[in-house]
């Protein structure tokens, strides 16, 4: 189905209200408030209680996740990392046992090698979600081109969503249509929320 002209307004507006906001933060308050939100992040019992965690590499003035990353294999978790498909415009999904088993992908994003093992979604415990911004019914706003929306079409609870992002990047409603997927929690630099049928949040502790 195809989104409406008012959609696609809004959602590219928001995108660079977002994506403004973001990329004005100073880097030193981008590096900590990045460590609080790794620190939230293995806190959580979506990550403890995970075998299998589906991340990404990012890239530019995103949430660093190279330390989330690191730290999954401390663990001795199973970390996948998704590789883009330019043939068929989807994700696939590769088991890294270490950063030399990345190379530079599309748009200079660090993914798997071809030859990584292969993984399904079915597989994940939990996947860490990428995103512009996210509103505290779970909704995320990607960057436009679906490919998470359709690795998760058909998963109902699991894998466990998780969003990870700056303060900056909560707001009040995304908009969305039937084909965006939502996230079970919201974690920031100050704060974690829990999307449940009645929607609960709490302010953490700095």
């Amino acid at each position: 189905m195809d989104k409406s002209p008012e959609l696609i307004s809004a959602k590219k507006s928001l995108r660079a209200t977002i994506l403004s906001a973001r990329d004005a933060m100073p880097d030193d308050v981008r590096k900590s408030a990045g460590e609080s939100i790794t620190q939230r992040l293995i806190a959580l019992d979506a990550y403890r209680d995970a075998t299998r965690v589906l991340t990404y590499m990012s890239f530019g003035k995103e949430l660093d996740t190279h330390h989330f990353f690191d730290q999954i294999l401390r663990d001795k978790k199973i970390a996948i990392l998704p590789r883009i498909d330019k043939s068929t415009k989807s994700l696939k999904l590769h088991r890294v046992d270490s950063r030399a088993d990345l190379v530079d992908g599309i748009w200079g994003i660090r993914e798997p090698r071809l030859d990584a093992p292969l993984m399904d979604i079915s597989d994940i415990d939990m996947v860490l979600m990428p995103g512009l911004a996210f509103d505290r019914t779970g909704n995320r706003l990607g960057y436009g081109a679906g490919f998470y929306d359709r690795l998760l079409a058909n998963s109902a609870d699991k894998p466990v969503r998780v969003a990870a992002a700056f303060d900056c990047q909560w707001v009040d409603a995304v908009p969305v249509d039937a084909h965006d997927r939502r996230c079970h929690w919201l974690v920031s630099e100050t704060q974690l929320h829990q999307v449940h049928q009645v929607h609960q949040a709490h302010q953490v502790p700095a």
